[in-house]
């Protein structure tokens, strides 16, 4: 059985609590969650060609991950802002770009990870707006069932205040809210969770609160401990 530490933050461009862009600590936040695969939301500027926040070049060595391969162009980490860095001993075998409906631009980021463990990986941010989130989850289940199935787990800014409403379309998905994390400075809702398959057990999951990631964003990063039962 192989485990493995899931991970989610949206980082906000790296615009920190004190509104100063700082990507040296928020880098420094990455390294502290010891995660093996971690989705980022927000990694990219949304003007212009989308450039990182981050410094490409400097995320293996400060965090040990490396960044999948996902934007359409070299100056975007991500797609539309959703990116996933994975730990040296896993790889990714197959990107897909996801256009999702809504009144905002927004895209989810699918991918299938190999070497130490098998599964899927869907990175989201869901819109502002409930009816446009059970839009976006009912396209991305959608583009599931017209794949090769895989152990799944979708993980991210779900933007769901409640916490017992509104993503009941994630019918056969066990849901986790590990807590509130938004807002950083005083967190009120559980915007951030992962929701996983039945052949992925999470054993543990819980918001970080540490030193290296309270002042970094206006969101609190996820972690969860999970078990493949397939691998």
């Amino acid at each position: 059985m192989t485990t493995l530490r899931l991970a989610s933050w949206n980082i906000r461009k790296c615009m920190g609590l004190d509104r100063r862009r700082d990507p040296d600590r928020v880098l420094e936040g990455i390294a502290s969650l010891k995660a093996d695969i971690l989705a980022l939301q927000e990694a990219d500027r949304r003007l212009g060609r989308r450039p990182s926040s981050l410094p490409r070049e400097e995320i293996g060595a400060r965090t040990g991950l490396a960044p999948v391969a996902a934007g359409t162009h070299s100056v975007s980490l991500g797609w539309h802002g959703n990116a996933l860095l994975l730990a040296p001993d896993l790889e990714a075998v197959a990107v897909h770009r996801l256009e999702l409906p809504g009144l905002e631009p927004r895209g989810a980021l699918a991918v299938d990870v190999g070497g130490r463990a098998q599964l899927r990986v869907v990175a989201v941010h869901l819109g502002l707006r409930r009816v446009n989130r059970a839009q976006q989850l009912g396209t991305i289940l959608g583009w599931m069932r017209r794949q090769p199935p895989r152990p799944t787990a979708i993980i991210g800014d779900f933007n769901e205040w409640s916490a017992s409403a509104g993503l009941d379309v994630l019918k056969g998905f066990a849901l986790h809210s590990p807590g509130l994390t938004f807002h950083a400075a005083r967190p009120v809702a559980p915007l951030d969770r992962i929701a996983v398959t039945e052949e992925i057990a999470v054993a543990r999951a819980e918001v970080h609160q540490g030193p290296e990631v309270r002042r970094a964003s206006d969101h609190l990063p996820i972690t969860a401990d999970v078990k493949l039962r397939s691998s």
